[in-house]
């Protein structure tokens, strides 16, 4: 008993912290195996049970359409960058200009969903990369962003996941991602700090370099010391 006791302890402790404990989103082997529809079907059963025990009457006009909206908003856009299948496939192109200097695409929004609570992180990201030879549409930057950010997150694995995306798609480590976002469990639980935001970084390459890193983080007027 107090085993389990000083185990549901630290899973509070560590959901309350925001921590992560993996740097690939948990999945299990079989994720992919079950089809989108049957995912809607059941998930909409569940919902329906959840939205019963907390005494809600599913009769009502407003609230019978939930739990199959739910459902549909889960798999084919809260969480479809769970989905490998809708992983971005951008076109790389020859660096025609044969421009060398550094590449930044600033403010990117997005949305994502807090895996310890499953409410809203919102915020903007930062990308910079120096071509080997190749580059890519803008619009497929903030696409490979939306597909890391569509799914259970923590955002400091979204910032590596996206970098780490970013190296291998452009075929160069010099990359740099910055993540400013708001968690609305902070915002909305706890402390209720609304006020306060999270930035995380993922640097490689040539970014590594302090000169390098300060020019990208004067183009996105960004304190070093942030």
């Amino acid at each position: 008993m107090e085993h389990n006791h000083k185990h549901q302890q630290k899973q509070e402790a560590l959901g309350d912290e925001h921590v992560g404990t993996n740097m690939e989103t948990p999945l299990r082997p079989d994720a992919f195996q079950m089809d989108n529809d049957l995912k809607i079907e059941l998930i909409s059963k569940h919902f329906t049970e959840i939205m019963h025990i907390l005494g809600l009457d599913l009769n009502d006009e407003s609230l019978n359409g939930t739990p199959m909206r739910v459902a549909k908003m889960f798999v084919n856009e809260q969480f479809k960058g769970l989905d490998p299948r809708n992983r971005p496939h951008p076109t790389l192109f020859e660096n025609g200009f044969k421009y060398k200097e550094m590449l930044v695409e600033k403010d990117i929004h997005f949305f994502s969903t807090c895996e310890h609570h499953f409410v809203p992180i919102m915020g903007k990201a930062h990308l910079a990369y120096i071509s080997s030879g190749k580059v890519i549409g803008l619009s497929k930057l903030n696409r490979i962003v939306d597909y890391y950010a569509k799914r259970p997150q923590v955002q400091e694995r979204m910032t590596v996941q996206i970098a780490n995306e970013l190296m291998e798609v452009l075929q160069t480590p010099d990359v740099a991602v910055i993540v400013d976002a708001k968690h609305l469990c902070v915002a909305s639980r706890g402390i209720k700090d609304i006020t306060s935001a999270t930035v995380t970084a993922s640097y490689h390459g040539k970014f590594n370099d302090a000169q390098t890193r300060n020019e990208f983080l004067k183009y996105i007027e960004m304190n070093a010391s942030e």
